[in-house]
């Protein structure tokens, strides 16, 4: 064995898999395979190795078996020295600045409702890029195709997250919340106890998005209203360009499933972000590529509005936390100062804002 790492360097090339927003059954291939090398004793995946027998394991393939060798023979894999190579363009100052102010993530999911990834992997990834904390924000529970968590999965995962909490590294924390749907009549689609227990509560439209513009705005602003939520959530619901990675396909309708685009859903957007001044809701900047939400003409009028901020990643795989770079771009753009963007507050502040 070497210094080099191969299950590091398959779950770093997943990594920026996601982060390149490549198709999922890519990154599981790496992720499969590091999961089913990670049970086995580090001289046995060499002995493997040695004598051509990696890929009669589960979840090993010809290609990631081939990047095993490497890393063992102490060198970078192929793989991931031609991810590397290719990976994103450099910010310009300005939203550089606004990336280095964040601390944490408001919107996240992992695979106890449609995201790819365990929770502590979801956490281990924000810690590698710096972050202080993560707010896990998984579907409620009438998004049944997202897996949505019942009450009582909810009250589990809150417990999990405890436990979690214990053995991550210190200076970091999962902050409990969830992505709640926001109903027909404007209600939140959550016990109101368990509402009032969580750190942080992101509102989101995923249903009726073709209301008219009335109604569309009555159920926004009865849900801005709603002393529980927190972060109004990708609000106009577009999609911009083609499938997500990293999303649990669950089924023909899973929209990790198809490629489409969804123009924006229409409501009176001046009422809806006064609402959000008035009740110190704070808007979410979906950094997801295929969402881009809202339109930088909608931020610059949330802006005008004296809105706060969330600029948030919605990521649904580990690779994907570092999203938040296209949502820092386009409020940079916008002219969204830090001090208007509520994670770039330490998580006691943020919980003490939600708390108030």
């Amino acid at each position: 064995m070497t210094e080099r790492d191969p299950i590091a360097d398959l779950r770093r090339i997943a990594f920026l898999l996601e982060r390149a927003n490549e198709a999922t059954y890519r990154v599981r291939a790496f992720r499969s395979a590091a999961k089913a090398l990670a049970t086995l004793p580090v001289a046995e995946v060499a002995e493997r190795a040695r004598a051509g027998k990696l890929t009669e394991l589960a979840g090993v393939g010809d290609v990631t078996a081939r990047c095993v060798a490497e890393s063992l023979a102490g060198e970078e894999p192929v793989y991931l020295r031609r991810l590397v190579a290719t990976e994103g363009t450099d910010l310009d100052a300005e939203a550089t600045a606004l990336r280095t102010a964040l601390r944490g993530d408001c919107h996240t999911h992992s695979d106890w409702s449609d995201g790819g990834s365990p929770i502590e992997e979801m956490a281990l990834a924000a810690v590698e890029l710096g972050h202080e904390y993560l707010v896990l924000t998984d579907h409620s529970p009438r998004l049944k195709v997202a897996r949505g968590l019942t009450a009582d999965r909810l009250r589990r995962q809150l417990d999990h997250v405890a436990r979690l909490n214990e053995a991550l590294p210190e200076g970091f924390r999962i902050l409990t919340g969830i992505e709640v749907d926001i109903l027909a009549d404007g209600s939140l689609d959550q016990d109101e106890e368990l509402l009032a227990r969580l750190d942080v509560v992101v509102g989101s439209v995923h249903s009726g998005l073709n209301d008219d513009r009335a109604k569309m705005t009555r159920r926004m602003l009865t849900a801005v209203a709603n002393p529980h939520l927190d972060i109004l959530g990708h609000c106009t619901g577009r999609m911009v360009s083609s499938r997500p990675a990293g999303v649990r396909v669950t089924g023909p309708g899973d929209r990790g499933h198809r490629a489409r685009t969804r123009a924006e859903s229409d409501f009176d957007a001046d009422a809806v972000f006064a609402a959000c001044v008035a009740h110190d809701t704070a808007v979410e900047i979906n950094s997801r590529p295929e969402r881009q939400d809202p339109p930088k003409r909608l931020i610059r009028r949330a802006l005008e509005a004296g809105c706060r901020f969330a600029i948030n990643t919605d990521a649904h795989a580990p690779g994907q936390l570092d999203w938040q770079r296209f949502g820092c771009e386009r409020a940079a753009r916008c002219g969204v100062p830090a001090d208007r963007v509520v994670n770039t507050w330490t998580a006691d502040e943020l919980v003490a804002w939600t708390a108030a």
